[in-house]
């Protein structure tokens, strides 16, 4: 297969993840059903990282040796994997034996900062497709 898997599979985390932090938030007003939510789509999106995090350096492999794409390669590379730290972090301060627990404070931080680096993350990402065409096929 000639397409990358790397674009494809870091829809599955992004979503996963800007969900977990919304039902966070909401969790402050609606209750149990919000972290429960986020709990359980801050699991799938941690596991889908690690997919995405492979696929991502397999994809690295591919860049040739420009010096400034490999340099928003790397920015992208370290955002997005502090990122998965911040909300794999979050995820394993409210599982007790792996059952999910209300979200504290500390926890929704983490899950705030998750956001504010993701979002940089995949701009850098996005700056690698569509300024660099990283990825893409040529005609």
């Amino acid at each position: 297969m000639k397409h990358p898997l790397h674009p494809a599979i870091v829809h599955f985390p992004i979503a996963c993840w800007v969900l977990a932090t919304f039902g966070d938030v909401a969790s402050l007003w609606l209750g149990r059903q919000a972290w429960w939510w986020s709990g359980i789509t801050l699991w799938i999106g941690t596991i889908t990282g690690i997919l995405a995090m492979i696929t991502g350096m397999i994809e690295l492999l591919k860049i040739s040796n420009q010096q400034q794409t490999l340099k928003i390669a790397e920015r992208h590379m370290q955002l997005m994997l502090l990122a998965w730290t911040f909300y794999t972090t979050s995820l394993f301060m409210r599982a007790d034996q792996f059952i999910l627990q209300a979200p504290g404070t500390i926890e929704i931080s983490l899950s705030c900062l998750g956001l504010l680096t993701l979002l940089t993350g995949a701009w850098f990402g996005a700056q690698l497709v569509y300024k660099h065409r990283v990825g893409m096929f040529t005609s």
